[in-house]
């Protein structure tokens, strides 16, 4: 066989390992944690991939959590993601309510995530309150005069009874029902 052919299977077998190598192993995630001070081996990414984890899913938002100084760890996050739960809305919130000195620990954080509520959302509105408006109800009253209503409800939420609290429909289904 001709040297150059071998020489350019061996080097296009290199590049194929290579590939295939920062393809399971995410070496560059791995540096820019490094780079942004959360301390993760390289063997917990890889163990990340075999248990069907995106590792950039974890990383990331943990990158961010550091830099806003949260004590959360990669176990934390992990077992969240693997609960079905959106890691980097969880995070987002927990920083939100650092910065409005809302007490928001992260099992109460991802507590109400898990329950489908957006959890970003409800420390933005425990906030800033919003301002619901009714859609117009009508009523007939005994003499025959018709009324019509329209109701402005300002809510803010309350973290700690988010989980099972009313939402939005809920509330704008208790104003058009009152009607009795």
């Amino acid at each position: 066989m001709d040297p150059n052919v071998q020489l350019l299977i061996i080097g296009a077998l290199i590049i194929i390992a290579l590939a295939v190598f920062f393809s399971f192993f995410p070496f560059m995630l791995w540096i820019s944690a490094l780079a942004s001070g959360v301390r993760i081996s390289i063997i917990t990414l890889v163990a990340m991939r075999l248990r069907r984890v995106v590792p950039s899913r974890i990383v990331n938002p943990m990158i961010k959590a550091t830099k806003a100084g949260l004590g959360l760890n990669i176990n934390q996050l992990e077992s969240h993601f693997l609960a079905g739960g959106n890691v980097d809305r969880v995070v987002n919130a927990l920083i939100a309510a650092q910065r409005a000195n809302i007490p928001l620990p992260f099992e109460r954080a991802a507590a109400i995530d898990l329950a489908g509520r957006d959890v970003l959302q409800a420390v933005q509105m425990s906030v800033n309150p919003r301002v619901i408006e009714t859609p117009i109800v009508s009523a007939v009253a005994k003499d025959g005069i018709e009324v019509k209503v329209k109701a402005r409800v300002t809510v803010r939420a309350n973290i700690d009874r988010l989980v099972g609290g009313a939402g939005e429909e809920t509330i704008i289904a208790r104003v058009g029902g009152g009607h009795r």
